[in-house]
């Protein structure tokens, strides 16, 4: 739970009222989500300063299988809220609960992929993902994890490249790795922090491609950060829009999210064909206008 409340404790653990609303709100949201969405995250909000959130109020849900990209300018809280559903941070206030369960902190069930790859470079590409498999599923033998780590690493095209240290990659064949070890432990979400952005456009875009065939043949529920409009009209079921904080002399106004964009482009588009699809400029140039300050509505 990621309350702030204080306890007291006497003869047995006794804890404030402000507690026990906070838990009974923790089992309603449960309770709800177990009927409705896969992830469902309500009231979160961060902040290093007193009285000054980074983003405060952030609810959006995430159905199971579903892609969600989310977009917005550098400093709105992308990254600490990706983190926080990774365990990985905790929030100031509000609640994250998936699959039925509060995230209180890092766990198997979520897989992440940084921009940076965070490959261990004294490791091969099998010991990298193998690595992943045995924290995983610590009975399994060595032949079992290897068989697991080869067909992972085919999937994403780097059969030849098993013996290899990170060194000897390229950028996008890092991210490949990174990819893979990612769905080679079976999360049941994975996160993406702009996992393409160091890339080049041609690499990028093939990995664009690997990662959507990857994705709709496993039903994979993903949360990405991206920058890149096209990428999130390509990948994304679903687009949330992000704003930043407003500080003037007077006040302060917490960022949070500002619209939530349900893709009506078809499911089967391809990247080649993306710029042809009827509904695509309307996407693109909404997002466009919201990240350059024109505030509109999308239909």
């Amino acid at each position: 739970m990621l309350s702030n409340s204080s306890a007291s404790v006497n003869s047995g653990t006794a804890v404030s009222s402000d507690d026990t609303i906070s838990s009974n709100k923790v089992i309603d949201l449960i309770d709800s989500q177990n009927r409705i969405n896969f992830l469902q995250i309500q009231g979160l909000s961060k902040h290093y300063l007193k009285n000054k959130p980074i983003f405060s109020d952030v609810n959006f849900s995430i159905d199971k299988g579903e892609f969600v990209c989310i977009i917005g300018h550098s400093g709105c809280g992308k990254t600490t809220i990706l983190n926080v559903l990774a365990g990985l941070d905790t929030a100031s206030s509000g609640y994250v609960i998936m699959d039925g369960r509060e995230v209180k902190g890092p766990s198997l069930e979520r897989g992440v992929v940084f921009q940076n790859h965070a490959l261990m470079p004294w490791f091969t590409v099998r010991q990298n993902i193998a690595f992943a498999v045995n924290s995983r599923w610590k009975d399994w033998s060595n032949d079992r994890i290897n068989q697991h780590v080869e067909r992972f690493v085919e999937m994403v095209g780097l059969s030849h490249s098993l013996e290899k240290k990170p060194s000897e990659l390229s950028g996008g064949m890092k991210q490949r790795v990174g990819i893979a070890r990612a769905f080679s432990i079976q999360p049941k979400m994975l996160l993406l922090d702009e996992p393409f952005g160091a890339l080049d456009a041609l690499t990028r875009g093939t990995i664009q491609d690997e990662l959507m065939g990857i994705v709709r043949s496993t039903q994979q529920t993903v949360f990405m950060i991206t920058h890149d409009v096209d990428e999130a009209i390509l990948l994304a079921d679903k687009i949330i829009l992000m704003k930043n904080a407003v500080i003037s002399r007077d006040s302060y106004t917490p960022g949070g999210i500002d619209q939530v964009l349900n893709n009506p482009l078809p499911l089967n588009r391809k990247r080649a064909n993306l710029h042809h699809l009827n509904g695509y400029y309307d996407l693109r140039n909404h997002i466009v206008d919201f990240l350059i300050g024109i505030k509109k509505t999308f239909d």
